[in-house]
């Protein structure tokens, strides 16, 4: 066992011996000999890692706990982040100053802007990814990031010691135990078990105890977890096998060609590192009925495609879609793993027959005629824990300064993992300082909506982040994730660093000026048809037209507009960046208004705080039915408008609650002597029953 201290510094550990009894509670959370973090985190995987350097940008001494270091930054699955909707959390977690964008933009060999047919608000940039390189260079920022401690070992148990005051009946975290049966102590544990949790491996009737091909699952570590009496479920994900490259025949497939200018995932960056030119092409293939029958007459081999846990809906295996939709051919993209590797991941061909009727099915596939295949597709089924057993914050209901994030809380993919780890490194952090949380509420951020979901509806398959599950998408856009996050991240939780905080703050007055001076700008429709005659300008409008509204015809860009009036314009055009912010801000600008009343009416009601002890099975002052009791008991919501959102809870007992909010705060104002201000109490449901 050995640690890896701070920047990158080779530290010996002897770690005591001392094994405090699982499960139970012990006064003495400060044994000697033992070490002690103020955060510890288990798992090196992606929300692992966002997690450990989240908590040390913080201010935390910081403990990274995972099986083996030379794992940190790999990619178990696909060889690529972002797309639709996660390619939008991409950029929150960046404007959190987290790493996975930055690492991205150093590592791509293919970067792609999807959706450009539709608006701004709804592209999802992606890139394929070096699994070397990202892996390298992930490992590189871990183990250089300063309060940050890398140790490799399995965790095994919890340590548990006395609640805090004010908080009966719920025991507190206060470190964890190994396998070997040595103890480090902490202030707040991060749990990312990723798929480890009792995980298995499937291929074809075959079936072995593994997180992933290759690495033991966490078992002690599980039934520590439900002995505690958190509800677990069983997901299912897999894998498609790979292909070497030189076997598969792409002359005759579609190719796909990534963009000039490649869009970067992370707001400090200009460029990505690699040319356009120099980049690594995508080829498509499709299935066929050939397919179709060997997935179809071989099911009896396949053990995975019947098990009743949940697989993900929107990623699904191809045995799934063949029994999902018959008769249908279903793409398949041929994905480069790196620079130098002879590897192509079939992106669509996720699979779990036996190895050698995969091999049969990938030379029925056009292009794949003579493909060979170097490694098969697996299945892993794995514990997660219901997420509406958790706060916004990633804290744990059932013990206080535990964190849950990733795939244990039912997510599924690289970006939704990271998103978490950001969240709950931060509020691990604040916890150990005693400062107020930090939530992203759904009207600030993607990363809001998918923790809302979790915790307020849980899930009962691998949840994925889509544009659609966001009300505000026109607010909630990729390229505005800077000002909406960066500023409360640096002020608020201190996990942003001064140069990306001015970084911002130039942004955000360069674009304030720039729209105010484009508002300032008036002509009559005529002669901007004669400064811009390419443009179909109407020119039946009386009143004088401002530049912003120019802007906003679709052939119009900054570039253009600057050519027309250069002066005061064309500084706006130097930063590429800022030139199409501007455009974006433009287009949007008439539908933001009305939007950002729906906001405000949302922000109301999550400004209506229930008690954070309220015993909703007992309580007699709400008139609330049995089975309403029950799932605000179970999701513990924090406000007004997270409570309405929970399936099952009615018009009528928001109301009821609402009700009871407001007697509190009365019966409060009247204890402390001052007068009583407006809450604006009212919400949606209010109106519903209205």
């Amino acid at each position: 066992m050995f640690s890896l201290r701070g920047r990158g510094l080779w530290v010996a550990a002897s770690l005591s011996r001392q094994h405090l009894p699982s499960a139970r509670l012990s006064g003495d959370c400060s044994a000697p000999g033992s070490p002690h973090f103020d955060v510890v985190v288990v798992g090196g995987g992606h929300a692992g890692t966002e997690a450990a350097a989240a908590a040390a940008r913080c201010g935390s001494q910081t403990l990274l706990l995972t099986h083996r270091v030379d794992t940190i930054g790999q990619m178990s699955c696909n060889p690529s982040f972002g797309g639709i909707g996660k390619g939008h959390l991409m950029r929150e977690i960046d404007a959190l100053d987290g790493l996975c964008s930055r690492i991205c933009d150093q590592s791509g060999v293919h970067y792609k802007v999807l959706n450009r047919r539709k608006g701004p608000a709804v592209w999802g940039l992606r890139a394929q990814i070096d699994r070397k390189l990202y892996k390298q260079n992930m490992q590189k920022e871990i183990l250089n990031t300063p309060l940050l401690t890398v140790q490799e070992g399995a965790v095994e148990d919890l340590i548990l010691t006395q609640p805090e005051p004010g908080h009966p009946g719920r025991c507190r975290v206060s470190g964890v135990v190994l396998v070997d049966g040595s103890a480090v102590h902490a202030e707040s544990v991060i749990l990312t078990t990723g798929t480890f949790l009792r995980g298995t491996v499937v291929i074809g009737l075959e079936t072995h105890p593994a997180g992933r091909l290759g690495d033991q699952p966490s078992i002690g570590l599980a039934q520590t977890l439900e002995k505690l009496g958190f509800v677990v479920g069983r997901l299912k994900t897999g894998t498609p096998p790979r292909i070497a490259k030189e076997s598969i025949d792409f002359s005759i497939l579609n190719k796909q060609t990534p963009d000039d200018p490649s869009v970067p995932f992370s707001f400090v960056n200009e460029t990505v590192w690699i040319k356009p030119e120099d980049q690594l092409p995508c080829h498509l293939t499709h299935t066929n009925s050939a397919v179709d029958a060997i997935i179809l007459e071989n099911l009896h081999l396949n053990s995975h495609v019947k098990e009743t846990a949940s697989g993900p809906r929107y990623c699904p295996s191809i045995e799934s879609k063949v029994l999902r939709f018959p008769n249908r051919v279903h793409q398949v993209w041929l994905e480069p793993e790196g620079m130098d590797s002879d590897l192509i991941y079939p992106q669509g061909l996720s699979v779990t027959l036996p190895a050698e009727l995969q091999q049969k099915m990938i030379l029925c596939i056009r292009g794949l005629e003579k493909a060979k295949m170097v490694q098969p597709g697996y299945g892993v089924q794995y514990d997660y824990l219901d997420p509406r057993q958790i706060e916004p914050s990633l804290e744990t209901h059932l013990v206080q300064r535990l964190f849950f994030a990733g795939q244990i809380n039912g997510t599924t993919g690289y970006e939704e993992a990271a998103a978490q780890g950001v969240i709950a490194g931060v509020n691990a952090s604040l916890r150990v300082s005693r400062k107020p949380p930090f939530i992203v509420s759904r009207t600030e951020g993607y990363i809001g909506v998918m923790i809302d979901d979790l915790t307020t509806q849980g899930t009962s398959e691998p949840y994925r982040m889509f544009t659609s599950r966001a009300e505000f998408r026109l607010s909630l856009r990729p390229d505005n994730a800077d000002s909406r996050l960066t500023f409360r991240g640096y002020e608020e939780a201190g996990c942003v660093s001064q140069q990306r905080y001015n970084r911002a703050a130039w942004m955000k007055s360069s674009l304030e000026e720039g729209i105010s001076v484009l508002k300032s700008i008036e002509f009559s429709s005529s002669k901007w048809k004669k400064l811009i005659p390419q443009v179909s300008i109407s020119t039946s409008r009386s009143l004088p037209v401002r530049a912003l509204d120019v802007l906003k015809y679709e052939e119009v860009d900054m570039e253009l507009l600057a050519k027309a009036v250069p002066d005061p314009l064309k500084k706006y055009t130097e930063c590429r960046e800022l030139a199409e912010r501007l455009k974006i801000e433009a287009s949007y600008e008439s539908v933001l208004l009305c939007q950002q009343q729906e906001i405000q009416e949302v922000q109301r009601d999550e400004a209506l705080q229930l008690p954070e002890d309220l015993d909703y099975l007992s309580v007699r002052d709400v008139s609330l039915s049995h089975e309403v009791r029950e799932k605000l008991h179970f999701s513990r919501p924090r406000t007004i408008g997270a409570a309405s959102r929970i399936p099952g809870v009615t018009p009528a007992a928001i109301i009821n609650l609402l009700k009871f909010v407001k007697t509190t705060q009365q019966r409060q104002t009247v204890m402390n002597g001052s007068p009583q201000t407006d809450q604006h109490l009212h919400s949606r449901a209010k109106f519903q029953e209205l």
